[in-house]
C-alpha cells in the first residue's frame, strides 16, 4: 500500500472529532493498510486515522502490543468504544507519532475493554492490560481530539509547544 504523512502538532486537524464509519468497502481497507504501513515505518505502536488526515473513527495497534505474535497483522479497530476502564491505574511514559521525540508520563486505566468493528463491519470486543490498555486509550483519545499535551501540566505543556515549534520550523527550512 502507501505510507501517508503523519500530522504533527499543532496541526488543527488533530483537534477535530472523528466521525463514525458507515461504509465498509475497499476504500476503508486501503486506508487501514496505509495506516499499518505508516505506523510501522514511523516506528509506532499505534496510529489513529486522524493522524494521517482521515477524520474517521479508526485506529490500528501493533500486533505485539496487542499481545499477539509479531508476524500477525496489526489489530484494526473501526468505530471503537471504550466499554470499561479499570479503577486500578498505571502511570508510564507515552509517546505519540504526532509529537516525535516527546515522551510524557500519563496516568491511564490498567485494564480496558473496547467494543469495535472489523473491516467487514463485524462487531467484536477486546480486552487489554498494561501497554495494550495504554495504547487502546491513547488511540481512542485521538478520535475525540484529545492529545498527550492535554494530559500534562502547564509548564510541561509550554515546553512541548516550544520544542514542537522549533522542530517544525527546522523541518520546514
Amino acid at each position: 500500500m502507501a505510507v501517508r504523512p503523519v500530522l504533527r502538532y499543532p496541526d488543527p486537524h488533530l483537534r477535530q472529532i472523528s466521525r463514525p464509519i458507515e461504509v465498509f468497502d475497499d476504500e476503508l481497507a486501503a486506508l487501514a493498510a496505509d495506516m499499518k504501513d505508516t505506523m510501522y515505518l514511523a516506528g509506532g505502536a499505534g496510529l489513529a486515522a486522524v493522524q494521517v488526515g482521515a477524520l474517521v473513527r479508526l485506529f490500528v495497534i501493533d500486533a505485539e502490543v496487542a499481545g499477539r505474535p509479531a508476524d500477525d497483522p496489526p489489530l484494526v479497530l473501526v468505530n471503537p468504544e471504550l466499554v470499561s476502564i479499570s479503577e486500578e491505574q498505571q502511570t508510564g511514559d507515552e509517546g505519540c507519532l504526532s509529537f516525535p521525540g516527546i515522551f510524557v508520563p500519563v496516568r491511564r486505566g490498567l485494564r480496558v475493554r473496547v467494543r469495535a468493528q472489523d473491516l467487514q463491519g463485524q462487531s467484536f470486543e477486546v480486552e487489554g492490560e498494561g501497554l495494550f490498555a495504554r495504547a487502546l486509550q491513547h488511540e481512542h483519545d485521538h478520535l475525540s481530539g484529545r492529545l498527550i499535551i492535554d494530559l500534562v501540566g502547564p509548564v510541561k505543556r509550554q515546553i512541548i509547544k516550544r520544542k514542537m515549534r522549533k522542530e517544525n520550523e527546522a523541518e520546514a527550512s
